[in-house]
């Protein structure tokens, strides 16, 4: 299985961007995914997952109301809606799969992991 994780960039806050994570070796809809961050200096954290079949979704209460995630399945693709950014939301951004059907807030639950996109939001 690999991930790639796109779309990130520098924003202005307020804005908005889309990231992207194009799956390969397995499909998106078979397994839970997830976006997880990580600020200089700062842990890994995690941001929002789905599950396999999209009717449970999970976000951190730092993005809830602003972020959104869904799946393509005839892509193949993950995405992570991010609106109203705000500067600290400037991170690296990871998307994640398990190798389960029910998404996790967990880290350590997570079996395959994307690069990262950097997504940086100026004030």
């Amino acid at each position: 299985v690999q991930l790639q994780a796109s779309g990130g960039g520098l924003v202005w806050a307020g804005g908005s961007l889309r990231l992207s994570c194009a799956a390969s070796g397995r499909t998106v809809s078979s397994v839970a995914t997830g976006w997880f961050r990580q600020a200089p200096g700062k842990e890994r954290e995690f941001v929002a997952a789905i599950s396999s079949g999209g009717s449970t979704t999970y976000f951190a209460d730092s993005v809830k109301g602003r972020f959104t995630v869904f799946r393509d399945n005839a892509k193949n693709m993950m995405y992570l809606q991010m609106n109203s950014l705000k500067p600290e939301d400037t991170a690296l951004y990871y998307c994640a799969q398990r190798d389960y059907t029910l998404p996790s807030r967990a880290e350590y639950d997570y079996t395959y992991w994307g690069q990262g996109t950097q997504v940086t939001v100026s004030s």
